[in-house]
């Protein structure tokens, strides 16, 4: 197939493009003239997001991509009055331009990502943050199109990720290097629920996604949102502990040394439904020290 995908440059985005090519898929990417593609292999077709919309549906119908998978996100954990352009600029705006330009050309998936961030408390809809109300609004935007289009549209709402060439400054990093540097961490008290997932799972999760949009039954998945939540969940002081011994490293953390902050999410979203076949080949143990264990 020939898939077109954005946010390709970032974590998920650079794996998910290796395996569709390993897969022997035709690859394109579309990035803005900013972006940095140095790691992106040499048989990934590279598209600059063009200044007009119209030259954009033009590329989509010249093209003929049979899919689209959008990873392209600004996240912000909390925001400034200045940042408030630039999240609906990148969650709301640009995702709405691409697939606008997808399903006027009539490409047959486009699959979204969304966030549990998007779900406080394990409500139906609640924002944790605005960058969470950026990614509900663009996918109240997908189902409007889901609706009036024959594109088949689906959103994966994904939770946290980790694997190898993560450079994010994420939980299980920020844990690797205080072991490497003998420091103590000051966290919260620690009884937040995690769910977090090793790479590959979550790229066979988008894989399945795509052969479920594609399938024969493709039109009742249409307009729906998926989780790939963890059967693996625990608090971060239990995940700690898995974390020490799978990379059999002293972790040394100060539990209560500060707050939990304002609206942390204590028990993630469990109330979504799981993409239907989906389940993790890689275990959270053997995902850490694939990662980390003598790293």
């Amino acid at each position: 197939m020939k898939i077109l995908i954005t946010g390709a440059t970032g974590f998920i985005g650079q794996h998910l493009v290796q395996r569709l090519l390993d897969h022997g898929d035709d690859v394109s990417i579309l990035v803005r003239t900013t972006s940095q593609t140095d790691t992106i292999p040499k048989e990934v077709s590279i598209i600059t997001l063009p200044e007009t919309q119209n030259e954009l549906e033009e590329i989509f119908k010249r093209e003929r991509f049979d899919g689209v998978v959008h990873l392209a996100s600004l996240y912000l954990m909390s925001h400034t009055p200045e940042d408030i352009e630039s999240l609906i600029d990148s969650n709301v705006k640009f995702g709405t331009k691409i697939i606008n330009a997808a399903t006027t050309a009539g490409v047959t998936f486009f699959i979204n990502t969304g966030s549990f961030v998007q779900h406080f408390e394990s409500r139906p809809y609640s924002p944790t943050n605005l960058y969470a109300a950026t990614k509900q609004a663009f996918q109240d935007i997908c189902q409007y199109y889901a609706e009036t289009t024959n594109t088949i549209i689906l959103t994966l709402e994904l939770y946290n990720t980790f694997g190898p060439g993560d450079t994010r400054p994420k939980l299980f990093n920020l844990w690797s290097n205080a072991i490497k540097e003998g420091k103590t961490l000051e966290m919260s008290p620690g009884e937040q629920i995690i769910d977090i997932s090793y790479i590959d799972n979550v790229i066979d999760g988008y894989l399945l996604a795509i052969e479920h949009a594609t399938s024969n039954n493709a039109k009742s998945f249409t307009g729906h949102s998926y989780t790939l939540m963890s059967p693996e969940r625990m608090t971060l002081k239990k995940l700690a502990k898995m974390f020490a011994k799978g990379v059999k490293g002293d972790l040394k953390i100060n539990f209560g040394g500060f707050p939990y902050r304002d609206r942390e999410t204590m028990i993630p979203m469990d109330k979504g439904e799981i993409l239907p076949g989906w389940s993790p080949k890689v275990s959270l143990l053997e995902g850490i020290q694939r990662s980390f264990l003598n790293k």
